[in-house]
């Protein structure tokens, strides 16, 4: 059956011969045993031993089996106990079950059945913690990473503004977690049970975005096969979060208000009125006051959003939350991964540290990753960070020419294939977000939008 490394095991017997009989097999099978002749002395050998499994024998004078049990359970919950007993019945074997025993064997003992149960509850035991700790990591993903002052600022007032059903507007550069925000706000209101749904505003063509966000209804333009139900349906009873919002049009907006307003809204294609309660919170990056002013957002819709107005920090505003955010994100991706455990030396925070960050936390999750890829060994130094320098980064790899490049025959071929390439590269960069990605490669949208229709870049990912 292998090795069972720092797995110890309580046997409790009042029979000399069972307990040393009980303790040669699994011994032999890499176990630790600690032996006790009574209840008493099994309470007392589980608070010191703190046993991954314990053996226990209904049938013993002055404190017995049952007692025992219970009184473990009570002191120590999550203790994992197999029963003993040389006068099984139904009845008691159900009521152990009640208190709280994995599993039940008679005597004469057979070791084979004895090992196999064994194995049974410590595999059991080992499950229900790595359920635990995958549930805890599920939980915690809504937890904002960092201890410097401006980070508990914004947690404190996620906790303020989480009860109520105001709407939200948050703010702030590309890649700085304004959507981790917005499911943190869900997470701690008493919406908590139902839908988050998020859309990016800014990744959608004009021409489907109130296709997504409200439905249509069937035949309401050509492929409309059936009735589809948008966003704000999925989200009703819980929160929808609008990244990119200043990328919507005025037409948009205008319905978007009207929902706000009236709770209500049309399918695309429809006359009929659908009732929905769904709580609002947008983000963008732009700055909003001046879009008003270019005519470009609503400036009654803002004043609808910004009920509560919240500002996520830029990554180079809190420096000092760099090395908690690496101890995170390298956590997150080795259990994602599966991959050994590796290790930021300090002068590797340092360097870290000393760069501006124009892409935020998302930058420095990409970086993260490609020294974790990258990395041969377990210590991350100085030298194992790629060449961060202010508005771009040079891996010390060089970046390959895309193959085939130099078959093509003509130089203006040769472009178009290191743009195509180009752009599909910054597209996965930026999580495929078309306006994000124009941004960051100083490119009009609609210009970048004609360029991946003639490429043929699918970013439907």
């Amino acid at each position: 059956m292998g090795c069972h490394v720092s797995k110890t095991i309580l046997v409790v017997d009042d029979e000399k011969d069972i307990r040393i009989s009980l303790t040669g097999v699994l011994e032999d099978e890499g176990y630790q045993v600690v032996t006790a002749s009574s209840g008493a002395e099994a309470l007392e050998k589980a608070r010191e031993d703190l046993p991954d499994l314990v053996l226990l024998d209904i049938w013993m004078p002055g404190m017995d089996g049952l007692e025992t049990l219970e009184k473990l359970k009570t002191s120590m919950p999550y203790i994992t106990v197999i029963m003993i007993s040389g006068h099984g019945t139904i009845e008691t074997a159900v009521r152990t079950t009640k208190l709280g025993a994995y599993d039940f064997i008679e005597k004469p003992l057979s070791l084979d059945k004895v090992l196999i149960a064994v194995s049974n509850a410590l595999r059991m035991k080992d499950l229900s913690i790595e359920n635990a700790e995958l549930k805890r990591a599920a939980g915690n993903e809504h937890e904002l990473i960092g201890g410097t002052a401006v980070m508990g600022e914004l947690r404190e007032q996620i906790m303020r503004v989480a009860p109520t059903n105001a709407s939200v507007l948050v703010s702030g550069e590309n890649g700085t977690g304004k959507e981790l925000v917005a499911r943190s706000i869900h997470y701690y209101s008493q919406r908590h049970d139902k839908a988050f749904v998020a859309i990016n505003c800014a990744a959608i063509p004009e021409e489907l975005i109130e296709s997504e966000l409200f439905g249509h209804e069937k035949g309401a333009f050509t492929g409309a096969l059936a009735q589809k139900k948008g966003k704000f349906d999925l989200a009703d009873g819980g929160t929808l979060f609008l990244d990119e919002i200043g990328d919507m049009s005025l037409k948009t907006q205008a319905k978007v208000l009207r929902i706000i307003q009236e709770r209500c809204f049309e399918r695309v294609g429809g006359t009929r009125l659908v009732k929905v309660d769904v709580r609002i919170i947008a983000a963008t990056n732009k700055d909003l006051d001046e879009e008003i002013r270019g005519g470009r957002f609503r400036e009654d819709l803002y004043y609808r959003l910004n009920v509560v107005p919240f500002k996520v920090p830029a990554l180079r505003e809190r420096p000092d939350d760099i090395p908690l955010l690496v101890q995170h994100l390298v956590s997150l991706l080795l259990r994602k991964e599966g991959r050994e455990p590796k290790h930021f030396l300090p002068e590797a925070l340092v360097t870290l540290k000393q760069y501006h960050w124009p892409g935020n936390v998302r930058e420095l999750r990409n970086i993260i990753e490609r020294i974790l890829i990258m990395t041969p060994g377990r210590t991350i130094t100085s030298e194992d960070i790629p060449d961060l320098r202010e508005g771009h980064i040079e891996s010390r790899v060089p970046c390959p020419v895309p193959e085939g490049s130099f078959a093509l025959s003509t130089l203006r071929e040769a472009r178009e294939e290191f743009e195509r390439e180009f752009i599909i590269r910054k597209l996965e960069e930026n999580d495929w977000n078309i306006s994000r990605t124009a941004d960051i490669i100083e490119l009009e949208r609609s210009n970048l939008h004609r360029k991946i229709k003639s490429y043929g870049i699918d970013v439907h990912k």
